[in-house]
């Protein structure tokens, strides 16, 4: 193996673990099938389930992969922050564990970075099991308006309604389940913000990114299958209430209507009351699944 491809990997992937289950092994394994110079950094929030710990294993003789444990769960931003910090690549990779990335799709992202020189984040069209193409990998900044749509079910909401585009296109936000960007980009933002700890946080970059005068781009053709959240589904409360707190601290960081301490009064006792409406509901479906109702979490 030439010495210089071991040092100077083009590509740091960092994904983050919590809990995630089989399907962190067949992430990490085709992250490691790629031909595409690479480091996969494996960042694990205080897993129960030994996992982590097996890959690493499993995979001690391969200096391509590094995992960082930590002690705690510390939330989705704050483990990408700690794995960025340690990678080498120029470029960052952001993956859920339940993403599945293959060459094709990574190349096919450094190419786009290459072509776009202003672009701080690229995504993609992350999907499930069935093809179907997620409505989040491309999104508008969740101003209040937008958002009361995306409630009621209109196309003109956070989700940019309709078919996904078939080329790359401009995005205001895209998924956090699969991000690439420069490093330096990455620096220049200082990473997530570290005061939300599941959601809304991609959706805090990209708006951050776009500030700072970088473009957001959607990879329209590259499709990756996407579990969507698998870690999650067992703990939809926890996962709830944190997606709620994000919400509220975009709202406070960037909307304007957030000016109004009648309108944000408004907002905070809608949001809380949703949260509270769907307990019923989540807790039903654990019920049927018959799972325990704990809290982890992973990326959106």
């Amino acid at each position: 193996m030439n010495a210089a491809f071991q040092t100077t990997p083009t590509v740091s992937v960092i994904v983050v673990a919590a809990d995630s289950g089989p399907t962190l092994r067949e992430c990490v394994r085709r992250v490691m099938a790629c031909e595409v110079p690479l480091e996969l950094i494996l960042v694990d929030n205080g897993s129960g389930d030994g996992v982590p710990q097996a890959i690493e294993r499993a995979m001690q003789q391969e200096w391509r992969l590094r995992v960082i444990y930590n002690r705690a769960n510390l939330g989705f931003g704050p483990a990408v922050n700690r794995g960025a910090a340690q990678a080498r690549g120029n470029v960052l990779l952001i993956l859920n564990p339940d993403c599945m990335l293959d060459d094709a799709s990574l190349r096919r992202l450094l190419e786009l970075l290459r072509a776009h020189p202003k672009a701080g984040i690229i995504g993609a069209v992350v999907c499930d099991d069935h093809g179907v193409p997620d409505g989040a990998s491309y999104r508008r900044d969740p101003y209040l308006g937008r958002a009361l749509r995306s409630l009621l079910g209109k196309n003109d909401g956070v989700n940019i309604g309709g078919d996904m585009p078939a080329e790359p296109v401009r995005a205001e936000a895209v998924s956090g389940a699969l991000m690439a960007m420069p490093r330096v980009v990455f620096e220049n933002l200082r990473g997530f913000d570290e005061a939300y700890f599941l959601h809304c946080e991609d959706l805090d970059l990209c708006r951050r990114a776009r500030d700072a005068g970088y473009e957001v781009w959607l990879a329209g053709d590259v499709h990756v299958l996407h579990g969507k959240g698998g870690s999650s589904r067992h703990r939809p409360v926890f996962v709830s209430w944190h997606k709620h707190r994000g919400m509220w601290r975009w709202f406070r960081k960037f909307d304007p209507a957030a000016r109004n301490p009648v309108t944000s009064s408004v907002v905070w006792l809608g949001l809380w009351a949703h949260f509270v409406a769907k307990i019923p509901g989540q807790w039903l479906r654990l019920l049927r699944r018959g799972r325990p109702a704990l809290a982890a979490t992973d990326g959106e």
